[in-house]
């Protein structure tokens, strides 16, 4: 059987974790080092915007007042706050045959991992039909409807995902919330009055959830991460060998923290390409 790389990093800051990802999807498309699946968390709080998405989305002032991180993506899609969740990432050279073929028949097949293991977590979740998309006049949050493949318990959105593929290699992250308010991104978006702001918070935590929710109780990273992870074993057939991340991983994280992640121009660039589906 093939042999991926599991990985399970320290909560970090958000541009730390983007540059991660960017740096195991580089090298694996180099060859040097294998598929990884990766699991991890944020310190402190973030708020990532999607790759297309205008910063403008977000009141920078309401960020900063929190302690919140903010941070653009390498993927698609709109805002999410990661907090109290568990963050996924699969990277490979995008010859490797289950991240080959079309975009959505990758992505599906890892969310039917993913589902697995929600499943046997005992959550009854449900994968959003093939032809399901967010329309243009969707809000800045991620999580307020699902697209095609997106995991869902009941009409509430669980699990968010995107996918890029660039320079020879396939990443697709997405977010588990775990517990909390699910509803906490509302209070840093930008709305024209407070009463707008509340009737989005509530049309939200109609449409949206957490684990907890969804179990009735609560799950920690480890019994999530677990779920996931045979899951995802049982539907790519793949073993997982969990290693550390290279010398040479770390090295081009830092690399490319300090020259895209962890910079303004970057982070805050104007953007008027439309958001896609997240």
């Amino acid at each position: 059987m093939t042999t991926w790389r599991l990985i399970i990093t320290a909560p970090a800051a958000g541009a730390w974790n983007m540059a991660v990802d960017e740096a195991i999807a580089t090298l694996s498309a180099r060859g040097d080092v294998p598929p990884t699946l990766r699991f991890y968390q944020w310190r402190p709080a973030a708020v990532s915007l999607g790759r297309h998405q205008p910063v403008e989305d977000m009141d920078l002032a309401r960020v900063q007042e929190r302690g919140w991180g903010l941070v653009r993506r390498p993927t698609g899609g709109r805002a999410i706050l990661h907090i109290d969740e568990l963050t996924y990432s699969i990277a490979g050279p995008a010859h490797e045959p289950r991240l080959q073929g079309p975009v959505l028949d990758v992505y599906n097949l890892i969310s039917h991992g993913l589902l697995l293991g929600l499943r046997r977590l005992g959550v009854a979740a449900e994968k959003a039909p093939a032809d399901q998309r967010a329309g243009r006049d969707v809000s800045p949050a991620c999580f307020e409807v699902p697209s095609a493949y997106e995991i869902s318990v009941g009409n509430q959105k669980l699990i968010g995902s995107a996918q890029r593929r660039a320079g020879g290699y396939v990443l697709q992250h997405g977010s588990l919330p775990l517990h909390g308010d699910i509803t906490r991104l509302v209070e840093v978006m930008v709305f024209e009055d407070e009463a707008q702001r509340e009737a989005f918070r509530a049309h939200l935590a109609q449409r949206a959830t957490t684990l907890e929710s969804a179990l009735r109780r609560r799950a920690s990273f480890w019994e999530a991460a677990t779920a996931l992870l045979d899951g995802l074993n049982s539907v790519l057939e793949v073993d997982f060998d969990e290693q550390s991340l290279t010398p040479a991983e770390l090295s081009l994280a830092r690399q490319i923290e300090a020259e895209k992640y962890g910079s303004d121009v970057w982070t805050r660039r104007v953007t008027h390409t439309a958001a896609t589906a997240h």
